[in-house]
Parts: C-alpha cells; structure tokens; sequence
C-alpha cells in the first residue's frame, strides 16, 4: 500500500467500524480554509466531529501522539464552521479521534475510538 493510500484507506474503515457503533455518516472530508474534518456523523443526537489517523507502524509514534496542539485547533475551528454552515446551533457536538494500525499487508491490526479527545 502506498503511503498516498494510507490516509483514504483508513478512513473507509474508520466509516465502516463507527457504522457497526451506530454512528450515520452525514459528511466526509469536509474542507474548509485552513483546515478538513475526516468524517462528520451523528449518534444519538450529538453531532461527532471525527478525525482519524492512520500508521503502518509505530516507528514515527503510535497515531494516537500525532496530534498537535495546531492540529487540534484546526479541527476545533473546522468544525465551529462546519456548524455555522449549516446553521446547526442547539445540538450537542464533540471531537473523536479513531486511530488504526495496520500490519504490512494493510489489515487492521489495531482500532483504538477516542470520544473527546479535544476535551481537557
């Protein structure tokens, strides 16, 4: 699997397994300025805003410790857009993070669903 693959590959399964949760995709890669939101669903009422990361291995760190503080503003600005577009005002929302590990031949070898992962 090429490293461009990575990326696509990982969220088609990070879909498929938030679907087997009860999640419903409402939008994928929702790109603004400045910034692009993986997956946005919803699960029992509350808007989820869901970024996911994706390795083959752990050599550059466990996809859970890729997120930086830009990073984590850049999603949280992203998704306050994404709720001003579409003039969602009053309805719980939150950030997930869904990290996967694949084995060399691109299975899943780890799936790890973080819920608000942005809360501190």
């Amino acid at each position: 699997m090429e490293s461009s693959d990575l990326g696509p590959h990982g969220e088609k399964l990070a879909e498929k397994f938030l679907r087997r949760a009860g999640f419903r995709i409402l939008e994928r890669n929702f790109r603004r300025k400045g910034g692009e939101i993986d997956l946005v669903c919803v699960k029992n009422g509350v808007i989820v805003f869901v970024e996911v990361k994706t390795r083959k291995s752990l050599a550059s760190g466990h996809p859970l410790e890729s997120l930086t503080p830009f990073k984590k503003e850049r999603l949280l600005r992203t998704g306050y857009q994404y709720l001003a577009e579409k003039q969602i005002f009053e309805k719980a929302f939150r950030f997930d993070l869904v990290a996967i590990l694949l084995d060399t031949g691109g299975r899943v070898r780890e799936i790890q669903h973080i819920e608000n992962f942005l809360e501190d």
